[in-house]
């Protein structure tokens, strides 16, 4: 079976602004063979004429594509080809970076994807909750089949979500306690007051994007009865609460019977304070799902 490899990380301040800790995590990455990356805290990786990103770049083999204001950047292997760059300044923060991939293997007559790496506002509910809106514009993109009708193209997003999922699934780390947080500021952070008046930590992102029609990969899977799926992604310390799982990948329902497996390898607290999410996918079951409207119009 080909598998696809797909990585998702916030590597916190890309390095901590230290080069041989920087190079670590990219070593790090490397490591897992991937096919597909999608980064968070980019700093700095456009200046010095990208001096930074090329050696991301160089590091793992792949070409990169760095978003506005160094904030976030998607790198594929050379069986991705872009199709288009979308512009991502507004109304973000911290901007995402959204191509439109096309899978080489699937062949030319194949639909491209929609690959986006976001990070979402950090202090702002209500903002946050506005960037995911607009996030799931990236899952209405149309493409026109030659003798056939526009189509809505696949798409693939990974991000630091600064919120949680809705709870419920078996395994998903417990929401945190907002009591229980110390850090006063973050309790404001991470949670809203309902239309009842009671303060609720923040779930609206992810409910925000499954009412969209995308889906949660590690739930996805985790409901097929793998629990690894829905590991932390942060762990929990003296300001911010309990383990939570933050960050996530979201597909489009076309790509779920692609997805073989989500995983969530640990990343040492002196390098990065988020864990990385790795996403599976059957190569296969992803050419099937990209030719499939080509097939139907036929």
């Amino acid at each position: 079976m080909n598998v696809i490899t797909v990585l998702n990380w916030n590597f916190e301040n890309n390095g901590k602004k230290d080069p041989a800790r920087r190079r670590a995590g990219y070593q790090m990455l490397s490591g897992l063979n991937p096919d597909l990356v999608l980064r968070q805290e980019m700093w700095d990786a456009g200046q010095d004429s990208k001096k930074v990103m090329s050696e991301a770049e160089n590091m793992l083999g792949m070409r990169g594509w760095l978003g506005e204001s160094s904030c976030t950047a998607v790198f594929a292997s050379n069986d991705f080809a872009v199709v288009q760059e979308w512009s991502t300044k507004f109304p973000y923060v911290l901007p995402p970076t959204a191509l439109t991939l096309r899978y080489a293997p699937a062949g030319e007559n194949a639909l491209p994807f929609v690959a986006v790496a976001y990070h979402l506002n950090y202090a702002s509910t209500t903002h946050r909750l506005a960037e995911t809106e607009w996030l799931s514009t990236w899952a209405d993109k149309k493409w026109q089949i030659p003798d056939g009708p526009a189509v809505t193209l696949p798409a693939l997003m990974g991000g630091d979500n600064n919120s949680y999922p809705v709870p419920g699934l078996p395994g998903d780390p417990a929401l945190p306690e907002l009591e229980a947080i110390k850090d006063r500021p973050h309790r404001l952070h991470r949670s809203y007051v309902g239309a009842d008046g009671v303060r609720r930590m923040d779930t609206r992102p992810d409910e925000a994007l499954r009412t969209a029609g995308l889906q949660d990969v590690a739930r996805h899977r985790a409901m097929a009865g793998d629990p690894r799926a829905v590991a932390r992604t942060v762990d929990a310390n003296d300001t911010h609460g309990s383990d939570s799982r933050i960050d996530r990948v979201y597909a489009t329902p076309e790509l779920l019977p692609a997805v073989l497996s989500v995983d969530v390898i640990e990343v040492p607290l002196d390098l990065s304070d988020h864990h990385i999410v790795r996403v599976r996918l059957d190569a296969d079951a992803l050419v099937d799902a990209l030719r499939a409207p080509f097939a139907t119009a036929a």
